[in-house]
This record gives structure tokens, sequence and C-alpha cells, in this order.
């Protein structure tokens, strides 16, 4: 880590909730502005290693807990109507990630049914790529996947859906130097953190990205002149690979999750055909790097969403 930081939350069982709630107590007040480390365990909670196999993917299935957030962490001074600015300064992988979907039967990600054994695959983790197999490596742009404020409704609430206050956002370009905005509804804002990827396709159509164990350094500061009504955020990106030629699917339907499916479908018959991918890897790797686009919704009956696959991660 280069970035110096004021305070540091570890990921030990004290500081990890799976709810998001105001009830939860924070585990650090800080001032606005200062500078934490995060120490984010990854999506699956410890339960996956390199040695782990597509069966280990059952067991998730049946865990009822939700995402591992570390914190929370209470901003001094923050009161409801304030904004949280979220400065993302360092993200640093420890190595391994995963991909994985659950069985069809559980009715996760784009394509349940066409799915009905998991998948899953272990990454080595290296030098800014991703191993996937057949020599393929897909560059990383690791983010946080999960981060928020408390909501003021009462009671413990999920972590799958994002709110208002953030959340399971999934926003692949909340990379480093990125900003993220959050409406405050609680004294305090109680931030808290986790999910994090190695890197995701728009989309995250199998269900996970390439989720990371990850240690997140942001800085906290508190706007009072800020209004803004649900998360907002500022980016650089990346919103290509190196500006990359790529292949595209379409799928084109009178309904926009209708047309999403065909152009997935269509993708992992194309990984499958010219990448000799199975239809588990193709699913799997479509997650991690393809980026789905609506490319119009005007030309009624039909709207046409795209699947792009950057050429440059296979191997020549």
């Amino acid at each position: 880590m280069t970035t110096t930081s004021d305070h540091h939350i570890i990921a030990i069982d004290e500081h990890i909730h799976t709810t998001w709630s105001y009830e939860h107590e924070p585990v650090q007040t800080v001032e606005s502005n200062d500078i934490v480390t995060f120490d984010c365990r990854d999506a699956t909670n410890n339960q996956l290693d390199i040695a782990s196999t597509s069966g280990d993917v059952y067991s998730l299935a049946d865990d009822s807990t939700g995402h591992p957030l570390t914190g929370p962490v209470a901003v001094a001074d923050a009161q409801p109507e304030d904004v949280l600015a979220v400065d993302l300064l360092e993200l640093q992988h420890e190595g391994i990630g995963f991909s994985y979907f659950y069985p069809g039967d559980e009715g996760w990600g784009l394509l349940p049914e066409d799915f009905h054994d998991p998948g899953l695959h272990v990454w080595e983790l290296d030098d800014g790529i991703g191993r996937f197999v057949n020599g393929i490596e897909v560059p990383l742009a690791p983010f946080p996947g999960n981060l928020g404020v408390a909501p003021a409704v009462e009671g413990k609430h999920s972590t799958t859906p994002p709110r208002r206050v953030g959340g399971n956002l999934d926003v692949k370009h909340l990379t480093t130097g990125s900003t993220l905005y959050l409406p405050v509804e609680v004294e305090g804002a109680l931030f808290s953190i986790g999910d994090c990827h190695a890197a995701q396709g728009d989309g995250e159509v199998c269900v996970t990205g390439i989720e990371a164990p990850m240690i997140v350094t942001a800085r906290l500061r508190i706007i009072s002149d800020m209004d803004i009504k649900q998360p907002q955020f500022e980016t650089a990106g990346p919103f290509s690979v190196n500006g990359d030629r790529m292949h595209a699917t379409t799928g084109i339907s009178d309904d926009l999750m209708d047309a999403t499916k065909k152009a997935i479908r269509h993708m992992i018959t194309h990984l499958h055909d010219h990448h000799d991918l199975t239809r588990t890897e193709a699913y799997l790797l479509c997650s991690a790097i393809v980026d789905l686009k609506i490319n119009e919704v005007v030309d009624k009956p039909n709207w046409v969403v795209s699947a792009y696959v950057p050429q440059s991660i296979f191997p020549d």
C-alpha cells in the first residue's frame, strides 16, 4: 500500500456484517476528509480457495447470508440530507479470484434456464491480468461492487439489491481515482464496503465477476451543499480495453431482457465455436469481460442490445 491512511479496518468477524441496517454499531468513527483502509473479504466470505471445484458452489447456494461488508464506519457530524463523497484512492487484490454461477434451479444470473449445474473458475491474478483457460488473459480493473451508507428504514435489509443509499451497485467503473456520491439518511452516515471485483463485464451476467479479497483505501468526506436523490459518480473508466477491437453479438427483441439474453446466448455460441470453450467456460468468461450495451430503444417495436468481447484477451 502506498497511500498513508488515518485508519485501518481489518476484516475480523467483529468488523463484518451481512445486512444493511442503521442498528449496526460503528466499528470506527472518523472525521470528514480522513483516509480509511478497509480489508474486504471476497463475496463468498472465504468459503472458496485455490483447490475449490464447481461442486463447492452448491454450499454457496445453500448459504442465506449476504455479502460480507467491512464496517460500518461513522463519519463525525454527518447528518441526513448530507452527501458522503467516497474517493477511491487505491485497490489491491490478493492474487486470487473466483467466478462462479449457481445451479439453474436457484434462479440466479441472466441464463439460469440454460445451465442446470454450477460453474466455477479460480483465477490467478498477477501483473494486471487474470488467467482463464486456453491462454485467455483478462485485463484487471479492480473495483468494489457493494458500498454504501445505512438506510433510514427500520430493520435489517438484504445486501443483494442496490438502493438509493448505494449498496450492491456493481458499477465496474468505480476504479482507482473515482468518486462515489451517496445521499446520507442517518446520523454518521455509517459507511460499509465489500464484494470487490478484480474485473467484471458490464451486466455481470452469470451473477459474479472476478470476486476477489481486496484492500481498499478511500477518503470519506461530507458535502453539505449537494442535493442528490440516488448515487452519482465521477470516473475516468476504463470504458474499453486499450481501445481494443471488439467482436459483438446482437440481441434483437421487443423486450429488453429478452434481447439481452439473446445477445449473451449468441456470444456464448461464438466463444464456444471460435475459441474452443465449453459453454460453461464461455458463460463464466462473459461475466468477467463481456460488456452489454443498449444500442437503441427508439425503433419500436424492437430494441437492440449487443454483447462486446475484446479481441486482445485471446492468444495469437
